[in-house]
Parts: structure tokens; C-alpha cells; sequence
């Protein structure tokens, strides 16, 4: 199974102070030594995070799956056509909701995603839909067109007891169905060190995609060698100055 690391919130905490870093590039390459099978960026409407920019610098880089998530816009259709990733995840955006709340509507919106789906596909670009854990979703994904799917794992993150053991059970048997239909299935989000077991040991799975536990775990692995080196540094430039 393979792990693709989502290198968003590293992008996140760079905005909030518009300075130059962390720069998500350089987690990239940190991610990859590290072992990850594939990179995930969200190239967001509004750029909240991820921009252009770096998307152009972690596509020249990257030798592993890069997996671009974005909204099935025209505007995101032309920006995928150019930078080649090696798979795109259509997802949902709502402009006020901190991250993504949950599977695409593909009742909806069916008709707009089967345009992008076929744009993309037709230039050699697998496309995955990012959906719930649902019988009829997964159908639809099929019908129009999809060649993968990642479920939405985030209500069985968030769920309890035996809240949570039903809500695997709708995601080994969202599985089970795709894979019956010939799709190539993903999961993620809201997955991290304590709940990710019980989904891994699905069989069938291809991917999972995880980002916000492995990033904020990253700064508890690293933050006392970080204050370390500074305060060396700190304690050098004092010494010299004597």
C-alpha cells in the first residue's frame, strides 16, 4: 500500500506570516527521504496555501506520484493540462470551510466533473473523485468515468466506539464495491497514528493520503534539535563577540 503525503499545512503556517518559510518544496524532499510513496498538494481557488509557484517548483522535483487536488474549474482543468501531474483528485471547495468537509456531489455537479474527468483523462492524466463512503457515489464514479476513487475517511476518523466501527464497516464495504467495479481505490483524511491500522488493513487499497497528523507530528520529532541548532548558534555568535 502506498503512502502519499500531503504537503499543504506546511504551505499553511508559510502564509500566515507571508514570509519565505517553511517552504513546502523542501518538506517535499524531506517527505521523499523519509519514504513516502507519493506527494499531495491542493492547489486551492483562492490559494490559501499551496500557489502556483510552488506547485511548479515541487512538480520539477519530485520523481514520485504527485497527486494535485483541485476543484473541477476550467481554470484548475488548463493549470493540471499544463503541469502534468501524475494524478488528479477532484475535490469539493467551499470558500469558508477550513479544510474539505467531505465527498464531491456528484448529483449535483455530475455533469461539470465528467467534463473535467474526460479533459484530463484524454491527456493521459489518471483522475481519482474524492467521495463519502457511499454505494451509489461510487456507482456514479463509474458511470462517469473515473479511473479511481478516494473515500472520505473523515467521519470514521472523528467517530467513537462503535460509532467508529460502523463507519469502517461503510468504508471496507465502499471498498469492496469499487474494487467489484474495476476502480483503483484510495482513502484519506482526518487519518493519523492512532486510527490509521484499522483502515491500512483493508484489503484492496492502493493509497492512503494523509497530511495535517504527519506534518504537526514533524514538528514534535524535530522542534528540540531545531532549538538546538539556534541556540548554538546564539551561543557561538556571543562567544566571538568577547
Amino acid at each position: 500500500m502506498l503512502l502519499g503525503v500531503n504537503v499543504d499545512h506546511v504551505a499553511t503556517v508559510r502564509e500566515a506570516r507571508k514570509a519565505l518559510e517553511p517552504d513546502p518544496a523542501i518538506a517535499t524532499d524531506l517527505a521523499v527521504r523519509g519514504g513516502a510513496d507519493g506527494i499531495t498538494i491542493h492547489l486551492r481557488e483562492d490559494r490559501r496555501h499551496i500557489c502556483d509557484s510552488d506547485l511548479k517548483k515541487i512538480r520539477r522535483r519530485v520523481s514520485i506520484e504527485l497527486n494535485l487536488e483541485m476543484a473541477a474549474t476550467d481554470e484548475m482543468v488548463g493549470i493540471a493540462l499544463k503541469t502534468k501531474p501524475d494524478l488528479v483528485t477532484l475535490v469539493p471547495e467551499k470558500r469558508v470551510e477550513l479544510t474539505t468537509e467531505g465527498g464531491l456531489d456528484l448529483n449535483k455537479s455530475g455533469k461539470k466533473i465528467k467534463k473535467a474527468i474526460d479533459a484530463i483523462q484524454g491527456r493521459g492524466i489518471p483522475v481519482s473523485l474524492f467521495i463519502d463512503p457511499s454505494p451509489a457515489d461510487i456507482q456514479i464514479s463509474k458511470d462517469i468515468g473515473a479511473q479511481m476513487i478516494e473515500i472520505h475517511t473523515g467521519l470514521y476518523a472523528n467517530a467513537k466506539g462503535k460509532k467508529q466501527t460502523a463507519e469502517l464497516n461503510r468504508v471496507r464495504k465502499s471498498v469492496k464495491k469499487a474494487l467489484d467495479l474495476g476502480l483503483l481505490v484510495n482513502a484519506g483524511h482526518g487519518l493519523d497514528y492512532t486510527n490509521v491500522k484499522r483502515i491500512a488493513a483493508i484489503k484492496g487499497m492502493r493509497a492512503l493520503y494523509i497530511g495535517h497528523s504527519i506534518i504537526s507530528n514533524s514538528i514534535y520529532l524535530g522542534l528540540e534539535k531545531a532549538v538546538r541548532e539556534m541556540k548554538k548558534l546564539i551561543k557561538s555568535a556571543s562567544k566571538a563577540k568577547r
